[in-house]
């Protein structure tokens, strides 16, 4: 009986894969969530064994499981200037946040030893929010400034004591209006603060196959361009204002260009 009735769902179901934009939108997006807390379910209890529970190169498994999953959703990375990130020092990496999907480009590019600043939020995700906590990913309260920056200035020091590398979005939230989101500070305040260096990354548009308001998620190519480090060392709390617009100028530039997008701002840089 279970199969008689199973029969005329996987009739339907190719019939509206096919026929219906807005179905495939929720099917991916379905698919992507129940699959990467499947992925974490068989990461954790390997993290556990191979590192004895929070380590940063759990951040190695995580990386590898999930390097497949781009298949699936029909995306596709090309990437320029892995040369920027050949370097054995620590570094904070900032780069634009459009979506969730954001995740997959990270694991297709992520160094050995780097992790990222994340919500707080994110650690009640369920089996996902237990990986990252694995993953010696560090999370910040957004609403209390005062605890962000008791928790960057650790993380500036646990930086130069482990030789770690931290990844940062410093749009502070998903943006898919076609630019960049003004720049919160906090990524600056900690490059400074542990004398490291700043590589951008770039991920291009999103919006020639991922339009959430539309309701479509097609098959696409992804542009990540890795910009040059911008030097910190020197530094002070004073050139923390500089060195944000500066990271917003070069980065804004790089986004339009992969993008293929006219010139737009929604401003440099803010608390």
């Amino acid at each position: 009986m279970d199969a008689v009735w199973m029969l005329p769902v996987l009739l339907v179901l190719p019939l509206l894969l096919w026929t219906s934009s807005t179905f495939v939108f929720y099917f991916k997006k379905c698919f992507y969530v129940a699959y990467m807390m499947l992925l974490a379910v068989i990461a954790i209890p390997i993290c556990i064994l191979k590192s004895g529970g929070r380590d940063i190169e759990n951040m190695r498994v995580i990386r590898f499981l999930v390097s497949h999953v781009k298949y699936f959703l029909g995306l596709r990375y090309q990437v320029s200037g892995w040369e920027h990130l050949q370097t054995d020092r620590p570094y904070v990496i900032i780069s634009n946040h459009q979506s969730s999907l954001d995740v997959l480009g990270m694991m297709e590019i992520l160094p050995d030893r780097c992790t990222m600043i994340a919500k707080k939020e994110l650690i009640w995700a369920g089996t996902v929010g237990m990986i990252c906590w694995l993953g010696g990913i560090v999370f910040i309260n957004r609403q209390k400034t005062s605890d962000a920056k008791i928790v960057m200035s650790d993380a500036a020091k646990t930086m130069l004591a482990d030789k770690i590398r931290l990844w940062v979005f410093p749009e502070g939230t998903r943006n898919q209006n076609g630019g960049l989101l003004p720049f919160k500070k906090g990524a600056f305040h900690l490059a400074i603060q542990a004398q490291v260096p700043i590589i951008p990354i770039v991920f291009s548009s999103y919006s020639n196959f991922y339009l959430r308001k539309e309701k479509e998620f097609k098959s696409g190519t992804i542009t990540l361009k890795i910009l040059p480090k911008i030097e910190t060392k020197g530094l002070t709390a004073d050139d923390v204002t500089p060195l944000s617009e500066q990271s917003f100028s070069v980065m804004r530039s790089a986004f339009l260009e992969i993008s293929g997008q006219t010139s737009q701002s929604n401003g440099p840089s803010t608390h």
